[in-house]
């Protein structure tokens, strides 16, 4: 019997992977979700946990993942929803359908796992972690869609906070600045728009997905259970810090 067990949604993808790997490494069980079966299947077998291929906007779908948890491992400690995209238009440009699949993919994902988790875990209590970003923090050019969409987010979280807080469910955030990605590759690709990003963050440089699964670590730690409707931002600095230029 594990002493902690997780579900992660979008492990697929750079930080959903990170922090699978994170939870894997001390000892929790571990229950992995997302839509690319061949690199979901491979990624859980490494880490000897089970997968759930699902679309994570779809409540049902969520749920009876999380109930899969609680079958396999007879309880739930937490639940991370890493599902997100990114588009990096201006609002003019950006299409109604664009935008629908932004809030979609984001916010979606993100009210999905909150319903879902308040319904299994309102009796045993536990964490659940969304990814934000700084975006919804601060202004950035060409990222109405995603802004929104991730400004939701925090939204969501503090309110559930709020009405779950007396079941011993906590709900909390993690804002990320800028982090080396696939999502991303667009951007750290390109030795201009890579340098122009690392200029923004004030520490000097773009996050990594391990910094990211650190965060969510911590959040999800039950050590840290009075913790609830917070954004964590992890983002060098990016929203709320304006350093000197670098000599």
């Amino acid at each position: 019997m594990t002493d902690t067990a997780y579900v992660v949604f979008g492990a697929n993808g750079g930080i959903g992977a990170a922090v699978s790997r994170r939870l894997a490494a001390a000892g929790a069980g571990l229950v992995l979700a997302g839509r690319s079966e061949e690199k979901l299947v491979k990624l859980a077998s490494a880490l000897d946990a089970t997968a759930c291929v699902l679309d994570a906007t779809q409540a049902d779908q969520v749920r009876a993942c999380l109930e899969t948890a609680v079958d396999r491992f007879g309880q739930l400690d937490g639940v991370v929803n890493c599902v997100g995209s990114l588009l990096l238009k201006p609002a003019d440009r950006t299409t109604p359908e664009e935008f629908a699949e932004v809030i979609s993919t984001n916010l979606g994902s993100a009210f999905a796992v909150v319903h879902s988790a308040a319904a299994v875990m309102r009796r045993s209590g536990g964490s659940v972690v969304l990814l934000s970003s700084a975006a919804a923090e601060v202004g950035l050019p060409n990222h109405e869609a995603i802004a929104a969409a991730k400004a939701g987010i925090i939204g969501l979280a503090r309110s559930a906070a709020a009405t779950y807080a007396s079941r011993g469910l906590r709900f909390n955030c993690v804002a990320p600045g800028m982090v080396r990605t696939p999502l991303t590759e667009s951007i750290t690709a390109s030795d201009v728009a890579l340098k122009g990003s690392i200029a923004m963050h004030a520490l000097g440089r773009i996050g990594e997905p391990e910094d990211i699964a650190a965060a969510v670590g911590f959040l999800l730690d039950p050590a840290n259970n009075w913790l609830t409707g917070q954004v964590l931002g992890v983002d060098g600095g990016l929203a709320h810090v304006r350093a000197r230029p670098r000599a």
